[in-house]
């Protein structure tokens, strides 16, 4: 199935029929019909058939009947009697498709850690769990996780554990414990909660069509490394080398190029059916007799694309790994691979060679000598496996026996250097300024992994949200209904509402951690609408309550200012939409004008690294004084700065000018302190007729420009 087969279907060249990309099974029908005449030994499909498709067009008999696209595609597998489909991942073929079927197989592709697919199970066990399960859990709106020894239902939002079902090692459960219901009698019912099947790699099955094998008898023996495959008759005809999870290597001979493949294009085996079933058979051709035929995606351009790398080529079909495997098999070519035995010996072998001329020998010889041992190793390792398909460790031996040997008592200081650098610089670089992350990575010593510190935290949350999120969802009720959309209109406009509010939100909250970075603050953490940061770890500032302030102000301005633009712009809009109304046109929205919420705090706290490096990982703090300063803020209202006693004090050491003109407030009971606590108001605005700063209100105007309502 390559470009020109997409092309051929999708622009209605085969018997005026335009299909896209998902075929009807009547295609493959067709298929199978002209193999199954030319008289094809077997037919694998690399192809997922897992659901029916009961929308597809039918198909004409040669009757004058109608018959259904799936039903036609079965009826083929049934009578050609020869077709192995796909299986992958515990996903098998439907079973209309899968009781017609000589057998299934499984098309799993695992690439080793470079990319490249060496290897294949040569089985795979698949669990086909009872529909039981999953009807249960769609009918109590259930989330449901199997697994060969318990099933868990889990509640879809909280995930939180609603049933657990025990599975004994038979595979039964009891039906009690799912239904909730005892019997009258006290019975104890039994049913069996999963069957286990094996299915074999489809390169395996091709074999076995070909070499008349019986998998059924089959003898895995993973203790022993090996499989042993059966005739009908009982006698051994190929045992296979795998490792103790069932693997082989495939002998990888057989490129796409290869000239001893017989190619075709999927749709000029169409047109020969199109003419065989009208009759037209003068022209015809048969290439497909005895032979083991594989069918899969050539594509490059489209969704039918399938490529991998392989020892061969660094980007081919994947179909590729199937017939390579089949070839393994049929031909008893079987890569064995050394043990973890051996492979130790030539790494100690090889390492102690480089030790001894790394000693023993002056420079430059040491060098050379590892370069002359690594090719003379190459050289051998290729002789052994063209010569008997024995695959020597490579990587290991040369890599870690000769070479690393050699260089990593020279390397390994400069290596932990550079990777703890490098997690510092990474841990930092989107938190705070640059020049910071340049004064960490300078300093002599640094700790970020839990210390005390005397710290300022600021937390300064966006006003307004809330009422954004009420006035949006009426606004576009409103105009759902004022326009009548419905469907994916109508979906489209709330998710286009949702974009615009989070980019306003977002524009906010970008602006403070600009100011929090340009102050040389750390930015720790978004809190929904809230940005939390401070000052004084991980570098040491003895100023650190009066650069957090300062940097509060600088945010609260920075605020107005683009509340004020924002404003303007509404003001435009406002005379625009008077044009467009008189027009019939839709009125531009008004840009919502958002306030900010400011509490500080200082003293000493926890900080350093929350979290895992393999999961996330964040530079944070926690103490009293961090929720102290979370606590001021939400009593803060809008466009205030409310800072706490110990930072007023800080204030009034290093900046008395601003400490005198600092507001005291009321003492005040918050959440989670026992006795009331006394703050401060720093005032931000600029007085039009003097240069003296001046405090908010605390009070909500609803004609100011940070209005959310405006």
């Amino acid at each position: 199935m390559d470009d020109d087969t997409v092309e051929q279907l999708s622009n209605g060249l085969l018997n005026g029929e335009s299909y896209g990309l998902l075929w009807p099974r009547l295609i493959y029908g067709r298929l199978l019909r002209e193999l199954s005449i030319q008289g094809a030994k077997a037919v694998a499909f690399d192809v997922l058939f897992s659901e029916s498709r009961p929308d597809h067009p039918l198909i004409d008999m040669p009757d004058q009947t109608r018959m259904a696209s799936d039903d036609f595609f079965a009826e083929q597998i049934r009578i050609s009697g020869n077709v192995i489909l796909a299986a992958q991942d515990e996903v098998l073929p439907h079973e209309l498709f899968r009781t017609n079927a000589w057998g299934m197989g499984d098309i799993s592709n695992e690439a080793d850690s470079d990319g490249i697919s060496r290897r294949v199970s040569a089985f795979k066990d698949y669990y086909v769990w009872d529909p039981l399960f999953k009807n249960w859990a769609r009918k109590n709106g259930l989330k449901l996780l199997l697994d060969p020894h318990q099933i868990t239902f889990l509640e879809p939002v909280t995930r939180q554990t609603n049933l657990t079902l025990e599975v004994d090692s038979n595979g039964f459960f009891q039906v009690e414990d799912l239904t909730r219901k005892n019997h009258s009698a006290g019975f104890v019912h039994l049913a069996h909660a999963y069957a286990k099947i094996r299915v074999w790699h489809m390169g395996v099955m091709l074999a076995a069509r070909e070499l008349n094998l019986d998998l059924s008898k089959a003898l895995v023996e993973l203790d022993r490394r090996r499989i042993r495959l059966l005739d009908a008759d009982g006698a051994e005809k190929r045992v296979i080398p795998v490792d103790d999870q069932g693997r082989f290597l495939v002998d990888w001979s057989l490129a796409t190029t290869d000239p001893r493949f017989t190619k075709s294009n999927l749709e000029h085996l169409l047109y020969q059916d199109l003419e065989r079933m009208a009759g037209q058979t003068e022209n015809l051709t048969n290439r497909w007799k005895n032979k083991l035929v594989v069918v899969g995606s050539a594509a490059t351009g489209s969704n039918l694309t399938d490529l991998g790398a392989t020892p061969l080529e660094s980007k081919t079909f994947s179909a590729g790994t199937i017939w390579n495997a089949a070839n393994s098999v049929i031909s008893g070519r079987f890569i064995r691979q050394s043990s973890y035995q051996i492979e130790l010996v030539l790494i100690l072998c090889l390492g102690f060679a480089s030790a001894v001329s790394t000693w023993k020998l002056a420079p430059p010889w040491p060098s050379v000598c590892v370069i002359l041992l690594s090719i003379g190793y190459f050289l051998l390792s290729a002789f052994v496996y063209e010569k008997w398909r024995y695959w020597m460790p490579l990587v290991l031996p040369v890599g870690g026996g000769l070479i690393m040997t050699h260089i990593s008592s020279v390397s390994c200081q400069a290596l932990m250097e550079r990777r703890e650098r490098q997690r510092i610089k990474d841990i930092f670089t989107r938190i705070v300024s640059p020049d910071v992350v340049n004064e960490l990575l300078n300093a002599e010593t640094l700790s970020i992994d839990g210390v005390q510190r005397h710290v300022t935290v600021l937390f300064a949350d966006v006003r307004g949200f809330t009422e954004i999120i009420d006035l949006n969802k009426a606004r576009i009720e409103e105009h759902i209904q004022l326009y009548r959309l419905t469907g994916r209109s109508a979906e489209a406009y709330s998710d286009e509402a949702a974009r615009e509010t989070l980019a306003t939100v977002n524009l906010y909250l970008a602006t403070v951690a600009d100011i929090v970075k340009l102050h040389q603050g750390t930015l720790d953490k978004y809190i929904g609408d809230c940005v939390m940061a401070f000052w004084g770890a991980p570098m040491l500032n003895p100023e650190h309550a009066l650069a957090c302030v300062r940097a509060a102000i600088d945010a609260q301005r920075a605020i107005q200012a683009l509340n004020d633009k924002r404003f303007l712009e509404n003001t435009r809009r406002e005379a625009e939409n008077q044009r467009l109304l008189a027009r019939g046109q839709q009125p531009l929205p008004m840009l919502s004008l958002l306030s900010l919420g400011t509490g500080i705090n200082t003293g000493r706290v926890m900080v350093g690294l929350m979290g895992s490096d393999e999961h996330l990982l964040n530079y944070t703090l926690f103490g009293r004084e961090v929720n102290l300063a979370s606590r001021l803020e939400g009593i803060s209202g809008r466009s205030r700065i409310l800072i706490g006693e110990a930072t007023f004090g800080e204030i009034e050491r290093d900046d008395p000018k601003l400490a005198s003109i600092c507001i005291a407030q009321p003492a005040v009971l918050v959440k989670g302190m026992r006795e009331p606590v006394r703050s401060y108001e720093v005032p931000w605005k600029y007085n039009h007729s003097t240069t003296v700063l001046e405090p908010s209100s605390g009070s909500f105007d609803e004609s100011a420009p940070d209005n959310p309502l405006t």
